[in-house]
């Protein structure tokens, strides 16, 4: 009989002794000492010497490379302590140390920037030609591209020194008042605490009443701190706009879409696609309702679970099936996550003082990756499981590429995560025992339907009529709870009974500085993966390599050219999005004939 698997990471390994390790903060000084001397050595290049000094600049990039990479170690690992105990104020410290440190290296790039933007067009070609910076033409061209549509260094500088005590420390300050939230729920007679996170998980309970009152609690904590997390979005809301207006830029949709690497053509091509298609998925949640008994579901109805008996795994079942199932699709994938497994390389246990939510991070100088969620042994965390070891998979196959090239973004992120995810549920459904269990699994699928063209939806919506009134001065709690339930209303096309005003509050995901607009690429990344889906099935046995061929160029492309060179697709077009809703559509009709 194999042995259970450990539910708790492995940090020791990277650098021992926690918030208080000594490794750690010497790694940190001797990445400071870096960051001083790639910022002389910056200083120090001239562009107008041109290309007979290509060599100076390839030096540069290198130095720059290895730093990068390093930090983004660093990053990782406070990124984990921080997680895994909300109260470990050493660990909230090293948070407020990051900032200051990434404001520095961030100083130093942009500065690097504005010395390509500085070089001639004639000379420019010529270096992208050359042996030492070829391979890193394509991101090499957007920050030179970047550098043309900011301030001058000495105001980008002051800018990126600013969000270390403004912008960020919002988003800083909404996680540490969520890590210290709690809500009181009474069970088996005796009234227990538990984290926001805790408490969430709580609400696929198949009992209507747990739900509402986890529900109705949830919201009384939400709307204690209303007033505070008014300020946190208004205010770093308030930053980036201010930003943004002296750098010339119109619109807010401008840095995520630049972040993404997409077009607008492309994100309006993917939205049309799915509002022509809802009437599907009210049809399922008009279904569900009935089902339950109910006129109208409301939000906290969505996550429950249609059959009495919920079917629990535990982490060392909901681990093999993962693995077995990878297989089917690619055994190098199966063996990256066996490895991930018996490495320990996954935080999941179940316990309070953990932050909410899941996150996989990249330790790329050490080669490894991070897993971070709360498993209490459902169908949806062996999912959610999945999910974290795609993403983890992806930066697997991409250690051995530049580290420059490595950038990939949220959306193409996404991608590989929910291949990864998608693969699990189809198994889920196929290996069911019985009509019930295929029921309930196929509903499961359908969910994260609802979730990506729905949920995602109202968010996307919420954060751009958010940031239409905040452009006229702060926005009230109460309008912001309006402004929620519309967006709701519209994405569900008004099939709820119930609403979640507080939604803007309780998903960090608004309060998020590092990418604005974090929702998105969830839906592009959902129905991309479909698509990938679709290929993979199609092609069979030789697609692995083409898979990894497609994840090693997702830091080097625009998803538009990596859609077209990967899967001969026009991703500016309505006909890739419809074809990927849909697989979708025909998981609804199988459910509804069910």
């Amino acid at each position: 009989m194999q042995t259970a698997y450990n539910p708790t990471w492995d940090l020791d390994v990277i650098f021992p002794g926690g918030s208080n390790s000594e490794a750690f903060h010497t790694y940190v000084q001797n990445i400071r000492k870096e960051v001083t001397a790639l910022e002389a050595q910056i200083d120090a290049y001239t562009p107008a010497r041109g290309v007979e000094n290509n060599q100076e600049l390839a030096d540069i990039i290198s130095q720059l490379e290895a730093t990068s990479k390093k930090m983004r170690e660093a990053g990782a690992f406070v990124s984990c302590l921080s997680a895994q105990d909300v109260k470990d104020e050493k660990a909230n410290l090293l948070v407020g140390e990051r900032s200051a440190l990434k404001a520095e290296m961030d100083g130093v790039r942009t500065n690097f920037k504005q010395k390509l933007a500085a070089l001639d067009e004639e000379t420019w070609e010529a270096l992208l030609r050359s042996r030492e910076l070829s391979e890193l033409s394509f991101v090499l061209n957007e920050y030179r591209q970047q550098a043309k549509e900011q301030l001058s260094v000495k105001e980008e500088v002051l800018i990126n020194d600013l969000e270390v005590d403004g912008y960020h420390a919002w988003n800083q300050m909404y996680g540490t008042i969520v890590g210290k939230m709690e809500v009181e729920l009474e069970e088996d007679g005796e009234v227990k605490s538990y984290s926001v996170g805790q408490a969430s998980n709580k609400l696929s309970n198949p009992d209507r009443n747990v739900r509402k009152t986890v529900a109705e609690k949830l919201d009384e904590a939400w709307s204690e701190q209303a007033d505070l997390f008014g300020q946190t979005l208004n205010h770093l809301g308030g930053f980036r706009l201010q930003k943004y207006k002296h750098r010339g830029w119109d619109s807010v949709l401008k840095e995520p879409l630049a972040i993404n690497r997409m077009q607008k053509e492309t994100l309006d091509a993917m939205w049309t696609a799915i509002t022509n298609n809802k009437q599907h998925f009210v049809k399922y949640l008009n279904k569900k309702a009935e089902m339950l008994g109910l006129e109208k579901l409301s939000m906290y109805d969505i996550g429950a679970p249609i059959s009495k008996s919920v079917k629990t795994y535990s982490y060392t079942e909901g681990a093999d099936f993962i693995v077995e199932n990878f297989r089917d699709f690619s055994p190098q994938m199966a063996d990256f996550a066996k490895m991930a497994f018996e490495k320990r390389w996954i935080e999941a246990e179940d316990r309070a003082g953990k932050r909410p939510g899941g996150f996989c991070t990249s330790f790329p100088d050490s080669e490894q990756t991070r897993i971070f969620m709360t498993y209490s042994g459902t169908s949806s965390n062996i999912a959610t499981l999945a999910h974290e070891l795609g993403h983890a998979y992806h930066q697997h196959v991409m250690n051995d590429v530049n580290g420059l090239n490595q950038g990939y973004a949220m959306n193409v992120a996404e991608t590989a995560s929910t291949f990864a995810e998608m693969i699990v549920a189809d198994a889920s459904v196929n290996n069911a025992q019985d009509k019930e269990e295929k029921r309930a699994l196929l509903e499961d699928k359908v969910k994260r339907s609802v979730a990506f063209f729905m949920n995602i939806h109202a968010r996307f919506l919420f954060e751009q009529r958010f940031y239409d009134e905040r452009k006229k001065g702060m926005v009230s709690v109460d309008r912001l709870n309006e402004l929620m339930v519309d967006a709701q209303k519209e994405a569900y096309n008004d099939a709820l009974g119930e609403y979640d005003p507080n939604f803007w509050s309780s998903k960090l995901h608004f309060h998020i500085t590092g990418v604005p607009f974090y929702n998105f690429p969830y839906t592009f990344g959902y129905l991309f993966s479909l698509g990938i889906y679709a290929h993979a099935k199609e092609k069979g046995g030789s697609f692995e390599d083409d898979y990894i061929a497609l994840l090693r160029d997702t830091g080097s492309m625009k998803v538009e050219d990596l859609a077209q060179k990967h899967l001969d697709v026009d991703l500016t077009k309505p006909d890739f999005w419809e074809n990927a809703i849909a697989l979708c559509v025909s998981d609804v009709e199988e459910f509804l004939s069910l």
